[in-house]
Order: structure tokens, then C-alpha cells, then sequence
């Protein structure tokens, strides 16, 4: 699941770090996608960090929950065969357009539908400390923090979230990802397919779309990350 999706299970919480540490395994995967972090069977003296880790924890569950899921496999296998006859000949695997297209059309859904508030994900975001972070940082393995810390300060500053309720951004941010890996990923005339597929299968996903989140927080154990 994508940030927004993540922030909704604890889009009521009074806890910034636990709302952090619910997105940071996917922050830090876009910051450095060389690191590997396990912090999630540790623990902390100090309840903020421990916040943190109790929300990478949960980040872990709601993952395996999602992806084992039915309707995951549903819509990320429709959307690949959907998107097929539009992006012959791009270097991108159809099965990676699917898996992350049907997460990103779900956070387009959660805004568009005001479920969450993206001011609210930011201003959790906001109101952690950065030396917090650090610490977490520094507990959990990573060498160098501060390289993290730059990255967050543009993340926050540049709350690019807010795009996504256009369903033409979610297109374009699916291209961004996509650059990760492959320089040129799509021709303008496979931009303009994935555009169109992407607009008409969100209609298809809308009237349920609801389901997905159901299942996942009736499979939670809220004690476990308090």
C-alpha cells in the first residue's frame, strides 16, 4: 500500500511517531533503495522511538494482509492485462505497472472521497523531531541519518500527496516510479494510454473500493501498536 493508504488506519491517532513510522519503510526505500533496515523485532527505552518502531511493525502487517489479499491480486492482475495493449513495447514489467497502479488509484480514492486528510498526514509528519528520527536511525542500523533527514525536509516541504487527488497525477507519479528503474519507461503515446486505462479502471475500483481497508483492520491487533 502507498502512503495515504497507510495513514488511513491511523488517520484518528494523537501520535506522530507512530503515524511515521506507519510510512517510513516506503520513505526510506525512495530516499536510498540500496538500504535495508529491521528494526521491527526491536526495542526502545524511549516511548517516541518505540512509537516509531510499533509503526513500522504495523506498516509490515497491513502489507502482508494487502498483498495476500483477493482483491489485491484481483485488480493488480486486471490492471496489468488492462494496461497491456497500451504500453506495447515498454521496457516496464506489466506485472510492477499493475502492483503499483492499483495502490496508488486506492490513496486517488481516499482523498477524492475526503476518507483521509492529507493536512492531517502532513502535520503528523511535521510535528516529529527531527533528532527523534535520528536516534531511531542510528538504533536501527543506518549509517549515515542525516542523508535521510535532507530527504524528509523535501518531502514534507514539497507535499507533492496532494496531487494525487488528479487522476492524471496518479499516471505521472506512477511514471516517476517507474523512472526509478528505467530511464525512459514510456513514449508520450503510451503516456496518453496509461492516462485513459488508469481514469476508467479508478471508476471500476470506486464502488467497493472500501472492502480492501474493511478486511485489513478487521485483521489487525490494535494492541500490538500502542
Amino acid at each position: 500500500m502507498n502512503f495515504l493508504s497507510h495513514f488511513y488506519f491511523d488517520r484518528d491517532t494523537d501520535n506522530c511517531y507512530l503515524v511515521l513510522g506507519t510510512v517510513l519503510p516506503d520513505l526510506l526505500k525512495n530516499a536510498d533503495k540500496t538500504l535495508v533496515l529491521h528494526p521491527e523485532k526491536l526495542s526502545h527505552p524511549d516511548p517516541q522511538i518505540n512509537s516509531i518502531i510499533h509503526g513500522w511493525q504495523k506498516h509490515l502487517e497491513v502489507d502482508k494482509h494487502f498483498h495476500s489479499s483477493d482483491y489485491f491480486k484481483h485488480h493488480s492482475h486486471q490492471l496489468k492485462l488492462n494496461l497491456l495493449p497500451a504500453l506495447q513495447g515498454s521496457p516496464v514489467k506489466p506485472f510492477f505497472l499493475g502492483h503499483v497502479a492499483s495502490e496508488l488509484i486506492l490513496d486517488n480514492l481516499l482523498l477524492t472521497t475526503d476518507t483521509v486528510n492529507v493536512a492531517d498526514f502532513y502535520g503528523h509528519l511535521g510535528g516529529c523531531d527531527d533528532e527523534i528520527i535520528y536516534r531511531f536511525l542510528s538504533f536501527s542500523g543506518m549509517p549515515n541519518p542525516e542523508k535521510f533527514l535532507r530527504f524528509f525536509d523535501n518531502f514534507k516541504c514539497n507535499q507533492y500527496l496532494y496531487s494525487y487527488a488528479e487522476t492524471s497525477q496518479v499516471a505521472y507519479a506512477l511514471k516517476r516510479i517507474c523512472m526509478r528503474v528505467w530511464d525512459s519507461p514510456f513514449t508520450p503515446q503510451q503516456e496518453t494510454g496509461l492516462n485513459q486505462v488508469i481514469a476508467a479502471y479508478r471508476e471500476l475500483m470506486q464502488p467497493g473500493f472500501m472492502e480492501i481497508f474493511d478486511l485489513i483492520r478487521a485483521n489487525l491487533n490494535p494492541e500490538s501498536y500502542n
